[in-house]
């Protein structure tokens, strides 16, 4: 038997209204629960994320090492131009890093409020060649 039921991904920020916002935008999101302090989304696909408010977060500098990354996400997209146009127009910027290319194609993105994330282009699965 479980101890905990269900988990959500809290990011601090000074302004949970504005990331909020941002992230239904960017998730096709609706909000779940609303405080004072704190408000709640779930995606379509059942993906959840609060924001609570701190108005002493210091937003993550990566891929700087000083105040580097402290949470990440990792979504999947099927167009990374169409959903780099998005995240844009919704307030977050592209993140430039040096890290070494994958086997995926990948882009790295900040919020509103700084904390970065990925976008990774959705790969249909290939089997390995035989022989």
């Amino acid at each position: 038997m479980a101890l905990v039921n269900a988990g959500v991904v809290v990011l601090d920020c000074a302004e949970p209204e504005r990331l909020a916002e941002f992230y239904k935008g960017l998730l096709g999101a609706e909000e779940t629960d609303v405080t004072a302090n704190r408000i709640e989304i779930e995606g379509p696909s059942g993906f959840r994320l609060a924001f609570r408010r701190d108005v002493n977060a210091t937003p993550p500098s990566w891929p700087r090492p000083e105040n580097s990354l402290q949470v990440h996400l990792d979504l999947v997209v099927a167009d990374l131009d169409e959903a780099e146009r998005a995240i844009v127009g919704l307030g977050g910027r592209p993140v430039e890093a040096k890290d070494a290319a994958g086997p995926h194609e990948e882009r790295g993105f900040s919020d509103p409020a700084g904390h970065s994330f990925t976008l990774r282009l959705a790969v249909a699965p290939t089997a390995p060649k035989q022989g």
